[in-house]
């Protein structure tokens, strides 16, 4: 027999600066069972006073010592809304424990559909209360980012705006499978720290399976349309975030079916810059605009605001450095990729040097992607291989002969940007319609990969495992950046088997999926007139 659940609510309204409501319970629609939220929001001056709310959903409790002292309170969460300041600027905040974390009961399955229709149904409680004004906007970092996309492609009642800082889009590409490796190292080590010491009432419960394929249940629940969300949206991405979030804030802005759409990228720590008082203001104003009908700088009126912000990262300010990084140029653009971006081809030589060399400075400014013909072959200890990993690196040499490094999610020194590819999944799907030439589509299908047993006359048509001796042409999607390469900087290309430096606790190194009896090969790449290799970085000229 099942526990009888509870009820766990109070209300505070003498200990904080603001009404603090403890363990509201929120029924579920669209399942059984409940979700338990907390609310904070300003103690009334006037009867019935009603207020827009801010909705989070996920359980993140650490410390933030080092962010800005206005965003500091006694219910302070990382990566949320602080309810001491949002409250005393009129607005409510409903920060719900996810179905099975925290102190909501169920089953604890994360970023699924079961997640997303119980946020579902948070945004559309939190409409009906008498303290809600009835709009409902969506603000938060990381996984709070990652849960926004899903919940606004199913249109909640109230869903009025969203601010995904840093957040995931792409459940597969972005933060599982890169370019179909696992990126198990960060999986791991956020599901144990994060989840599992969190989750109501079965600790120490862990996922057993690494699936593979976008086809495969575990992915394919984990779908939505991009188009579908079409409430106002200010995605912000950071340029640091080259191995989970930074892809997905681009290609969810790119695609989101919004009328008034924002980029916005920045630079620094992961956790530090949405709390920067400048910051703040411009998440205030954009949550005024849609949410109170208070549009000081013009995000409702269209034309009105360019709709890409860019920071330009120009010279060499060191990293995990919040004032230095300040002195970075911004520029905005009215769209995304920059109109007037040439995407040119560097090719590369067996000498290991790339063959063009621009005597000027040159901004580098979106996607990348790299053009290799490779091989595979016995490796001398006997092991006979049957695919190839592609680990691709760019880096930015200062005139000096300086590596420049740049900050990541952690603080870290990274460089500009990644990319990755499994070879036998390198099958492109050039009619998808987000397939494009400077952002190739992979569905990542079990489809797109046959056993070895399958007869010769099928390569030319379908995709094998990679055989020994066959070269391959293929394209790897390295993850858009930035950098303006000074005169008599470099850029430099590194391709590598394996993790290279600048990947951090985002590393691809599970033994199943990275087996020696597999990878563990000879792999070559092929050079000659029916062989070219290229990297096109993307140049925007000057005007």
């Amino acid at each position: 027999m099942s526990n009888k659940i509870k009820d766990l609510h109070t209300i505070d309204d003498t200990s904080f600066p603001y009404t603090f409501e403890q363990n509201a319970s929120v029924p579920l629609k669209t399942s059984e069972g409940l979700v338990r939220c907390n609310v904070y929001r300003k103690i009334p001056s006037k009867l019935n006073q009603r207020y827009p709310v801010l909705v989070t959903y996920d359980f993140h409790p650490k410390s933030f010592s080092e962010v800005n002292a206005e965003h500091h309170s006694a219910h302070s969460a990382w990566e949320t809304p602080d309810p001491g300041f949002w409250a005393q600027v009129d607005y409510a905040i409903v920060r719900a424990d996810e179905r099975g974390l925290g102190q909501s009961p169920g089953l604890l399955n994360t970023i699924s559909r079961g997640t997303s229709e119980a946020f579902f149904d948070i945004v559309e409680w939190a409409t009906e209360q008498p303290w809600s004004s009835g709009k409902v906007g969506l603000l938060g970092i990381s996984y709070y980012a990652d849960s926004q996309w899903r919940v606004a492609a199913r249109k909640p009642k109230g869903l009025t705006c969203m601010i995904p800082w840093e957040g995931m889009s792409d459940y597969y590409r972005d933060r599982c499978r890169h370019g179909g490796i696992l990126s198990n190292k960060f999986i791991k080590f956020w599901w144990d720290r994060q989840v599992v010491s969190n989750q109501y009432g079965r600790p120490g419960r862990k996922e057993k399976n690494w699936y593979r394929f976008r086809d495969e249940e575990y992915y394919a629940s984990k779908e939505y349309d991009m188009g579908d969300f079409e409430v106002p949206l200010l995605s912000v991405g950071n340029w640091g975030g080259i191995l989970l979030h930074l892809r997905g804030n681009i290609e969810g802005y790119t695609h989101a079916g919004s009328e008034f759409k924002y980029l916005r990228m920045i630079t620094g720590r992961h956790d530090l810059p949405s709390y920067y008082k400048h910051e703040v203001e411009i998440q205030r104003s954009f949550l005024d605009a849609f949410l109170k009908g208070e549009d000081r700088p013009g995000w409702s009126e269209k034309g009105k605001l360019p709709p890409a912000d860019l920071v330009l990262r120009k010279g060499d300010v060191g990293f995990n450095d919040a004032e230095k990084e300040k002195s970075y140029p911004r520029r905005t653009k009215n769209e995304w990729p920059i109109a007037r971006t040439q995407y040119t081809k560097y090719y590369l030589t067996p000498s290991q040097i790339l063959t063009i060399v621009e005597p000027e400075e040159i901004e580098i400014t979106g996607h990348i992607v790299a053009h290799l013909n490779v091989s595979l072959s016995i490796d001398p200890t006997g092991l006979t291989p049957s695919d190839i990993d592609i680990f691709l690196t760019l880096r930015y040499v200062s005139p000096s002969g300086k590596e420049v490094f740049y900050t990541d999610t952690a603080g870290d020194l990274v460089p500009l940007t990644k990319g990755w590819l499994r070879v036998n999944l390198r099958k492109t799907n050039p009619e998808h319609p987000k397939h494009r030439q400077w952002l190739p589509w992979r569905d990542y299908f079990s489809t797109d990969v046959l056993p070895n047993f399958w007869f010769t006359w099928l390569m030319d048509t379908l995709v094998l495992p990679v055989v020994l001796g066959n070269v391959y042409a293929v394209d790897v999607e390295i993850w858009p950046t930035n950098v303006v390469v000074e005169k008599g900087g470099r850029i430099v290309l590194e391709v590598s088997s394996g993790d290279t430096q600048g990947s951090g606790i985002f590393l691809h190194d599970y033994p199943d999926d990275r087996s020696e009896a597999k990878l563990r090969g000879m792999n070559h790449i092929h050079f000659g007139p029916r062989f070219l290799n290229w990297v096109s970085p993307p140049i925007i000229p000057p005007k």
